[in-house]
This record gives C-alpha cells, structure tokens and sequence, in this order.
C-alpha cells in the first residue's frame, strides 16, 4: 500500500528520538498524525540518560515499534559527546564556530536510517528535531542539509524511483525559538519529566553545557517550570 493513503490504515512517521525536548516535540507532534515508529540511535553517547528517556516517551505515546540501534560511532567519529577525553564546554555563544559536541554526519547517518526505515514499513514521513534558530551551530541541522536530503530519498530509494512515493522530511521545530518549542510543547502535552537534554548526563543535568543553557532559556522565556530543574 502506497503511505500516505486513507485506505486501510492512518499516516505512519518514523520519528527520530533522542530522548531530548526538541525530539519529544517532534513526537508529540506525529502521534496526532497517526501511527509512529521511533528510531533511536546508540551512538557511542558518554552516558545512557537520554536513551533511557526515549524509551519512556516511546511507552507514554504508545508508539507502534520502538527500534533502539547501537551504533557506536565513537571510533569513526570522535566528538565531546562520544570521547570522554575531549571536555564537554560549558555554555558558548552558539553563533561562533562549530563546537566540539558536533558529531561529524551525524544526522546524516540518522536519517539515512530513518529512511531505511520509512521505506520497509510504509511510512510517507521522517520527523527530526533539529532547530536553527536556538541550536548549537551544527552544520547538519540547516534546512538547506534537510531539503538536500529530502531530494536524496527520492533518488536514492525504491520507493522514490519505482514507486514514486514522496518520503518527506519534517522539521516542525526548524525555525523555532527553544522558548516557541515549550510553547507547543505544553500545548501538545508533552511531559518534560520524562526528556533529557545534558550532555554530561549524570542524575541531574549539569545547568552549565549549551544544552542545558539553550533548554533553560526556553522554559525561562516560555515561563514553564522545567520539571528536571525544580525537582533537582
């Protein structure tokens, strides 16, 4: 059956799940869609706090499969957020160069994926977090990378060149500010409790990395009290 149809079944989505706020959106955003298959990726991550947070959002909106892929891209792909010898730095101005957290072709790994994905299951859709307005400066998260990229899934795959089926790659979140995405986040009932953000993991987050600083802002400015914050 070709996706996207209103035949015998809803719209499917694949959605990429960090466990974060921005990835908890996004899935918000497509379980009002229709059905969602979640995809998280074990990348060789310094800690496991956050993929433990997307298997609890996977539970809370009763996703129709939750794949979990370990994936360690640590060797291939150095970076603060997958070698415990380059430092994680505390907040920066994110409109300066890119910062050592930056994962090389991460996200493009990640939605080559999710296409795979999309593609064996039927789904007409890839929802990805990515902002570029508040974010950390990774080149990855542009919309010119992602409209590329849409253009690769129709070329690149059966579905595109046989079937002629349009797998679309949707950033809800791209040109929003952090405090726009608590915002919709509240109006979609997203439970902030269960999302994580730091990048050092640990019990608590840090308050001090740009994930912290970026989702401080957005609650702040938002005027929502971050749950992870006022239980620490």
């Amino acid at each position: 059956m070709v996706a996207g149809s209103r035949g015998s079944r809803p719209p499917r989505s694949v959605v990429l799940l960090s466990g974060g706020m921005d990835s908890a959106t996004c899935l918000a955003e497509a379980a009002r869609r229709g059905e969602v298959i979640a995809l998280t990726v074990l990348y060789g991550q310094r800690h496991a706090r956050e993929v433990r947070a997307a298997r609890a959002l996977a539970r809370r909106f009763r996703v129709r499969g939750h794949h979990v892929l370990r994936l360690p891209l640590g060797p291939l792909a150095p970076s603060a957020l997958t070698d415990r010898s380059i430092a994680v730095p505390a907040a920066r101005d994110h409109r300066s160069r890119i910062p050592p957290t930056y994962v090389p072709a991460r996200n493009t790994i990640f939605l080559a994926l999710a296409l795979a994905v999309a593609e064996s299951s039927g789904a007409d859709s890839i929802y990805v977090g990515v902002n570029a307005i508040d974010y950390s400066g990774y080149p990855d998260c542009r919309p010119e990378f992602l409209e590329a990229f849409e253009r690769v899934a129709r070329l690149a795959t059966r579905a595109g060149v046989e079937q002629h089926r349009r797998i679309r790659i949707v950033a809800p979140l791209l040109r929003l500010s952090k405090r726009d995405i608590v915002e919709r986040g509240e109006h979609l009932r997203v439970p902030w409790a269960l999302t994580w953000s730091c990048y050092r993991g640990g019990r608590r987050p840090c308050q001090r990395c740009d994930a912290c600083r970026l989702r401080a802002r957005g609650f702040r400015e938002a005027g929502v009290v971050d749950p992870l914050v006022a239980s620490a």
